[in-house]
């Protein structure tokens, strides 16, 4: 059996869901995870998911939206994204488990013979496959710190009565009888709909949730009760009596202005003693401190559009607004717009860590975001012809925004609009930022328009162009898709200690961030590109596979090979995020002076 922090039994937090799929069972349990973190516990969270997969690396973004990527090169569930900015901590593959990695491990014990002959069965195997894993993983410190944590919140992806967990439920029902009630709390996270004009809300689809759930050897200790509107108190009575959950037990989870209120929420409602009591940890647990987390949250609600500073002395702006965004009526524009210019803007949950690392940057600057997602193929000189209403809009949300993101994507649909986005940021001077796939654009930008290459391309779009400024890594895979890419966090050294990027991560010689590409830039055209002002200022080790590139004489044009948004926190943003923010604001030189300067009266 395996021991928490202190030679104490591992404590489990089983979050699952009914009725409905996508009622927020990941934000909820890193929620969770959040209040127990604040009473002085250590948490580490696993993400259940059980489809066939392996791992998360061949679904398509509009499948199952992003593929989160972790330090050890897991590509993972998005839901593990939030645990990380939640919980500030540093996951790894194995805390994804699905049932493809569950039956693939089960399958190669039985090719070597590992089960002695036996008939190998859904019951046993697979389940005691299930918990072997779920008590390996558990024991695994994610925070940093020595020897395993208190408690494992544990997420089990879909809706109870789903097919395919049920080997899952199974297999934590027998975990829940072999750790004891008072190491084990089942969260129900379920939905109390709102039908018709009448305006009651209804509890039968939370009953029946309920009620399969016990069907199948699990009684929930808790019910989420997800909903538009506070619970009313008969409601959660009517909850009480036919769930078997006490009313203190029932918490509310009710629409909010921003997910970051979600832990104040639980907080609010004394989720934790709840769950404290059951886990049998209320003597070792302290209050919950989440003043940081309050004034996070609050921070983000006073974000407005703008703001009036006549007759209101007591209002204070950062000095740079007066000089370019306050108009004749006094009023200062407090948002700034950010042009996403995707493959997948149709799914914003596509790109959920780029738009959280630039709610981060945004919140670090007191600046409301405004994403304006533009479908890059909208761009497209053929939409002109074919769409031109949209193509029309798309370029007018571009030409009216301060700046311009270019995220990461595969396959060749939308190249050109992204191109010409690209063309568009560095022939009128706006900040742009590329990442992965856009940092790729930017050197084929340059490429034809700069140094008159007309058919420069990447292998990946054109394998036969006659200049490949972009070209497949030779360690990769053709025949496999699968973890086959660069993944994972790899190092990056600066060439050029005075270029923005260095100076923005605190005049570092070096950043670990993490990958996931198979395509480069080849090193046959640097020289070239380099002539043409695009400088390479960060490489791997051997100095011939570059990661950044910046722009001369540009406010901020920076390109990176890697993912940013997969380390941004929330307090803490990303470092190239923030300069982008900071660029499209004008505030970029004064903040890069306040570092040069910091570090010049740093002692040495």
């Amino acid at each position: 059996m395996e021991r928490g922090a202190g030679g104490r039994q591992m404590k489990y937090v089983l979050v699952t869901g009914g009725v409905v799929s996508g009622l927020g069972k990941g934000v909820t349990a890193s929620s969770i995870g959040v209040v127990l973190k604040a009473c002085g516990l250590r948490v580490t969270s696993i993400k259940i998911d059980p489809y066939l997969n392996t791992d998360a690396g061949t679904m398509s973004p509009f499948e199952h939206g992003e593929v989160f990527v972790l330090d050890d090169g897991g590509e993972v569930d998005l839901d593990l994204g939030n645990y990380e900015r939640f919980l500030d901590v540093t996951l790894t593959r194995d805390n994804n488990i699905t049932t493809g990695k569950i039956y693939r491990s089960v399958i190669d014990k039985e090719r070597k013979g590992d089960y002695l002959g036996k008939t190998v069965q859904v019951v046993p195997h697979i389940t005691d496959a299930i918990k072997n894993r779920i008590e390996r993983v558990s024991s695994t410190p994610v925070d940093g710190k020595r020897g395993p944590a208190d408690v494992c919140v544990i997420e089990l992806g879909g809706t109870v009565g789903d097919i395919e967990s049920m080997p899952f439920i199974e297999a934590l029902r027998q975990l829940s009888f072999s750790v004891g009630k008072e190491n084990f709390c089942l969260i129900h996270v379920s939905l109390v709909p709102v039908l018709g004009v009448v305006g009651e809300q209804k509890t039968k689809p939370t009953q029946h949730s309920v009620r399969e759930l016990r069907a199948l050897g699990l009684t929930p200790d808790l019910l989420a009760c997800r909903s538009a509107q506070p619970l009313q108190e008969s409601t959660k009575e009517k909850l009480s009596q036919f769930c078997h959950v006490p009313v203190a037990n029932i918490l509310n989870i009710h629409d909010v202005p921003n997910i970051w209120h979600v832990p104040l929420l639980l907080r609010n409602q004394n989720a934790h003693e709840a769950i404290l009591k059951q886990l049998d940890c209320l003597s070792i647990a302290t209050p919950p401190d989440l003043k940081g987390w309050t004034i996070m949250a609050e921070a983000y609600d006073n974000l407005t559009n703008s703001v009036s500073i006549i007759n209101n002395p007591s209002c204070y702006v950062p000095i740079f607004f007066f000089s370019s965004r306050m108009t004749d009526e006094g009023t200062i524009f407090l948002q700034v717009k950010i042009a996403m210019v995707g493959k997948y803007t149709g799914l914003t949950d596509s790109y959920l860590s780029v738009v959280k690392a630039l709610l981060h940057a945004c919140v670090s600057c007191s600046l409301k975001p405004s994403i304006q997602w533009i479908a890059a193929s909208d761009l497209e000189d053929e939409s002109a012809k074919t769409t031109p209403e949209a193509h029309a809009v798309a370029w007018e949300a571009l030409k009216s925004s301060s700046c311009i993101l270019v995220p990461g994507g595969f396959g060749d649909r939308g190249v050109p609009g992204m191109i010409l986005a690209a063309k568009y940021a560095r022939e009128n001077r706006v900040p742009y930022l590329g990442i992965c796939l856009g940092m790729q654009i930017s050197v084929i930008e340059i490429s034809r328009y700069v140094l008159g290459l007309g058919k420069a391309n990447s292998e990946e779009f054109d394998p036969e162009t006659p200049h490949r400024v972009v070209i497949f890594m030779p360690e990769g895979s053709r025949t496999h898709m699968g973890s086959t890419m660069r993944l994972g966090s790899r190092r990056t050294f600066f060439q050029n200690p005075d270029c923005i990027t260095s100076k923005l991560y605190g005049n570092s010689a070096y950043v670990d961030e993490r990958h996931r590409h198979r395509y480069e830039v080849n090193p046959d055209f640097i020289g070239n590109l380099e002539s043409a002002g695009l400088k390479f200022v960060g490489s791997d080790e051997s100095g011939r596979r570059m990661e950044i590139v910046e722009l001369q004489d540009h406010p901020y044009y920076v390109g990176v090979q890697f993912h940013p948004e997969f380390k941004s926190r929330p307090g803490k943003p990303s470092a190239l995020f923030l300069g982008l923010i900071l660029a499209a604001t004008g505030q970029l030189q004064p903040y890069l002076k306040r570092i040069s300067d910091s570090s010049a009266e740093a002692p040495r």
